[in-house]
């Protein structure tokens, strides 16, 4: 009896002290795919996710790890298909300079502007340069960098955003036919579509918007339009450049209601009929809507 419990004891001892070696067939399937943890919430239980399972989740929901392979990961936080601004950030409180490298830039349409970056009829901003093009030519992108969507939306029609390694993000809107897909690697200059007038367009036209964090900058302080070329070889970017955000959220409109003029608006709001004017664009004697906006700051 007290040998067998000698023999018992030790074959405790060597169980406590000794890690159960895996069979062949299960130390094949471990090296079958590499693991990524994403280390999302330091608070919660990290999940790992296969390659196949990441490849899976991309396809459900437009994004992927920060841990692709993908431009400028170090500082956007998500990649997504399916829209042009996903992050959710705001830069007009930006109090540091971002240097950013312009070298190496390609103008995707050379030719001339037929629309600025700014307000459009006093109350909608427009947020690109639009180019003017015929059906059919050619448009290129501009630095070297990734496609992160290719696809046809409401209002771009048949549009591309491309990240590129510097950090900034294009968006070429109103394609007649697109030449790259999602995760495609693209040079600066080579082919992404073919120029049209697809979605909200009054005819064939490029229409060109460069993006940071996905907040869009005016083309005009980084690309010389009549030159092809950007500015300057190096951007400094800071909070100068979304200074025009501060003057859209100052913004106040009137909705036109039944029985209103343009002297009763102005009595209301104090702002005298020629401003009101100059301000969307419009004459004392045009026609009012029901519905429609007057801007009057």
């Amino acid at each position: 009896m007290h040998k067998q419990l000698i023999i018992l004891l030790c074959l405790i001892s060597f169980c406590c002290n000794h890690a159960i070696a895996a069979s062949p067939k299960q130390k094949a399937k471990s090296k079958k795919a590499a693991v990524i943890t994403a280390p999302e919430n330091n608070n919660e239980e990290e999940e790992e996710l296969s390659l196949d399972e990441l490849d899976k989740e991309a396809e459900n929901t437009g994004e992927i790890s920060l841990y692709r392979n993908v431009p400028a990961a170090d500082i956007y936080s998500v990649w997504r298909t399916d829209m042009v601004n996903p992050y959710e950030i705001s830069l007009t409180g930006k109090t540091d300079t971002t240097v950013i490298d312009m070298s190496g830039y390609v103008h995707p349409m050379k030719n001339v502007v037929t629309s600025e970056f700014g307000f459009r009829r006093g109350y909608r901003h427009h947020y690109g340069t639009d180019l003017r093009l015929r059906k059919g030519d050619s448009v290129v992108c501009a630095f070297d960098g990734m496609v992160r969507i290719a696809k046809r939306g409401k209002g771009y029609g048949y549009y591309v955003v491309v990240r590129h390694y510097n950090g900034l993000e294009t968006v070429y809107g109103h394609f007649s036919k697109l030449s790259v897909s999602p995760f495609q690697e693209v040079k600066a200059g080579e082919l992404l579509g073919l120029g049209g007038s697809t979605g909200r367009s009054s005819g064939p036209h490029l229409h060109y918007e460069i993006r940071y964090l996905g907040v869009p900058l005016n083309p005009r302080m980084l690309i010389d339009f009549e030159n092809y070329s950007t500015q300057s070889d190096t951007l400094l970017l800071c909070s100068e450049h979304f200074d025009y955000i501060r003057e859209i959220e100052k913004l106040r409109f009137w909705t036109i209601r039944k029985g209103d003029t343009l002297g009763r608006i102005s009595q209301k709001t104090g702002i005298s009929i020629t401003k009101l004017c100059q301000l969307n664009g419009i004459k004392k004697t045009s026609t009012l809507r029901i519905g429609q906006k007057i801007r009057y700051t």
